[in-house]
């Protein structure tokens, strides 16, 4: 038995959300629905302009929030991921910990900034986001620790990575040792922005093809450069031998490699869909890597981001999982 379930990679950042109008993304200048990257400056001046609205803080980076709902649901996980050593560097690092969740960081940090996003949620609960990465664009191989990969059941990488080279060669890499001591390869696309923009980039991470690959309808749409989602799904099919398309309110569809399943919606009132697809892919992870079929993986998975979103903040707290886990045992 393998020692983590899952070994994640993907960017620390800390988040910080806001909840707003959207006259305040006009008035910013901001793309609705989308994560843009954007630098040290151009992230302040949305700070100061939000300045006298509350806010909450809390470790965040779509892998590594799914990294602790594998956790929190009782699997293991591990993330490498690359933080500073500043202030919010320690905060993340220990947020991630007391998570359960292992990772690289056991070491002296380098100087720097520690990445972070401004999560801008509208009234429609949907989410907007702004990432200065900082010192987590120069993530690299050296934040790869091969034992650690070596001894997981899944490999998993978030597409946000794609914009950086260094992470981006870092997946390849990684994806690589995976294959070649069988362990199993997925991948998120993350945001319909990454798809457009890094396509190319994306196709690098899959490589020959990766075992499970996750995507919003959005974002598979984009990627196949189809009008519809039937032209969606047969793209994705020469992707991934398996793989998964999240539908908001409408479900999932769920390729098991042989057959698409329908995962049915659990009808809930949004009000913070931040976190909702790294809930579903953590959910799904744990689900797959307990030897369940995927109907039941993809049925948990919808249980949880469905409960997620009728709050702020991109996880739940762990006796929250756990006891929607227990509805599926």
């Amino acid at each position: 038995m393998a020692k983590y379930d899952v070994y994640g990679i993907g960017n620390a950042l800390v988040d910080m959300e806001y909840e707003i109008e959207i006259a305040d993304l006009e008035a910013l200048g901001i793309d609705k629905g989308v994560m843009t990257l954007v630098d040290e400056e151009c992230q302040s001046r949305i700070m100061d302009h939000l300045a006298a609205r509350p806010h909450q803080r809390g470790s965040g980076g779509s892998a590594a929030n799914s990294m602790i709902a594998v956790r929190q649901f009782g699997g293991t996980s591990f993330y490498s991921c690359k933080v500073a050593g500043d202030d919010l560097g320690h905060f993340y690092m220990k947020d991630l910990l007391d998570g359960g969740v292992d990772t690289n960081h056991h070491t002296d940090k380098e100087p720097g900034h520690t990445g972070r996003c401004v999560v801008l949620v509208t009234p429609d609960s949907d989410r907007t986001l702004c990432t200065f990465l900082g010192i987590s664009g120069g993530l690299s191989t050296k934040e790869l620790v091969e034992d650690a990969l070596r001894d997981s059941e899944y490999f998993y990488m978030e597409g946000y990575l794609v914009t950086s080279e260094t992470a981006r060669q870092a997946c390849v890499a990684a994806k690589r040792l995976a294959e070649a001591v069988g362990v199993k390869t997925a991948i998120s696309l993350s945001d319909p922005n990454m798809v457009r923009y890094f396509k190319a980039g994306l196709l690098e991470m899959i490589g020959s093809g990766v075992d499970l690959l996750f995507a919003n309808e959005d974002e598979a749409r984009d990627m196949a450069g189809a009008a519809d989602l039937d032209g969606a799904v047969a793209y994705l099919k020469t992707l991934g031998r398996e793989f998964v398309i999240t539908r908001g309110s409408r479900g999932a569809l769920v390729w098991d490699g042989r057959t698409l399943l329908d995962i049915d919606p659990v009808k809930v009132t949004a009000v913070d869909t931040v976190g909702a697809g790294d809930m579903f892919a953590g959910a799904f992870l744990y689900g797959r890597v307990q030897g369940w079929e995927h109907r039941r993986a993809g049925a948990l998975a919808s249980a949880a981001s469905a409960r997620l979103v009728t709050s702020l903040g991109p996880r739940m707290a762990a006796t929250e999982t756990r006891a929607i886990l227990q509805g599926f045992l």
